[in-house]
């Protein structure tokens, strides 16, 4: 998956490649042209004016990509509603120190409604939580499932190109240069962020990574549910999509939940950069995963994944879950269901 019209890391590696070699070039002529060589000055000359003349040509095309797609890629990097969802199941206010950021992302909009337990004013974005003793068949869920271009998304790259890039916050500034995003952008504030959190220490009982090529994810979640186990990886589905849009709505649970009895749940939620990467987090703690039948009001049908955390009394007690479910750390279960965009794993054999 690619941004729609915009430049990608491929181009820019490729691009730093054509830099690389017109230096060698212009380096060998200055060498030539030290040790007297006239006969070929002019062939050195020409070779130098074609080696300017294509890293001239190249430079305009990589200008107006840029412009092209740099506020859409702020857009998905920064503003998004889905961006914001992310943020709540990532890390959210589990952190004290993300305490400013996170509030100065939810705006109390006013959604209301009164099918549910837990309905409030509150951003539509934040409509992704629950309580246990709402998922009941017949029973309707205010929720918010963003309505998301996937084939416009971010793509892995492969292991070896993902790891000839530094993924660290100490190389924010060649980062910054090497996507072309200026500092104190949205693009470059969304790089930043991505690279704190996940250089971040983890929550007690918690194992997470960050993961920037499909490999590494498959290799770390191994290590997690065991080496020799056959993973499967799960996620939300759209069934049907009505022409009707209408992202945040109730919906009714047409089944009884099936609950998955996998021992380890690992997470994975996209966080915002210029390729593919990941933040997979697995808690120790009890939790329950369920599959679960939903269809909207629109006539939207989606197959849907939800976990309930259980233990909840680590977490920041400003998290927006216990401000939307009016609940406090560790006395109730938390539950939310999972964006499209989100994976899930688990071992295989827990399916049934």
């Amino acid at each position: 998956m690619r941004f729609k019209g915009c430049w990608n890391v491929e181009n820019q590696l490729q691009m730093n490649k054509v830099k690389e070699n017109r230096k060698q070039e212009y380096g060998k002529m200055q060498v030539h042209k030290s040790e007297g060589e006239d006969n070929k000055g002019g062939r050195d000359s020409k070779k130098k004016r074609e080696m300017e003349f294509r890293f001239a040509f190249c430079s305009v095309i990589f200008y107006l990509s840029v412009m092209m797609c740099a506020s859409d890629v702020g857009a998905r990097m920064h503003h998004s509603k889905q961006h914001i969802i992310d943020r709540h199941l990532v890390i959210g206010g589990k952190y004290k120190h993300d305490d400013d950021d996170h509030r100065a992302s939810i705006h109390e909009s006013h959604v209301h409604d009164h099918t549910s337990s837990h309905m409030n004013p509150v951003d539509p974005s934040t409509q992704i939580f629950f309580n246990l003793k709402d998922l009941q068949f017949g029973n309707k869920i205010p929720v918010y499932f963003p309505m998301k271009d996937l084939s416009a998304s971010p793509h892995f790259l492969t292991r070896e190109k993902a790891d000839s890039i530094p993924f660290s916050s100490s190389q924010l500034s060649y980062l910054l240069d090497l996507f072309s995003f200026p500092q104190g952008s949205p693009q470059a504030k969304a790089v930043e962020d991505t690279l704190s959190h996940c250089e971040r220490q983890p929550l007690e009982g918690e194992t997470k990574f960050c993961a920037t090529s499909l490999e590494s994810m498959l290799d770390s979640a191994h290590k997690i549910l065991g080496l020799e186990s056959q993973l499967k990886v799960l996620t939300t589905t759209h069934l049907t999509k009505s022409s009707k849009t209408k992202l945040a709505q109730n919906y009714t649970i047409l089944k009884e939940p099936k609950e998955i009895l996998a021992p380890k749940i690992i997470g994975c939620h996209p966080v915002p950069y210029p390729f593919a990467v990941f933040y997979c987090h697995c808690q120790e703690s009890d939790n329950k995963l369920f599959e679960v039948s939903l269809g909207g009001e629109n006539g939207d049908r989606l197959k849907a994944l939800a976990i309930c955390h259980m233990d909840t009394s680590k977490w920041d007690g400003d998290h927006v879950a216990f401000r939307l479910l009016q609940i406090e750390p560790g006395t109730y279960p938390v539950c939310h269901f999972f964006p499209e965009d989100n994976l899930v794993w688990v071992q295989s054999g827990f399916l049934n």
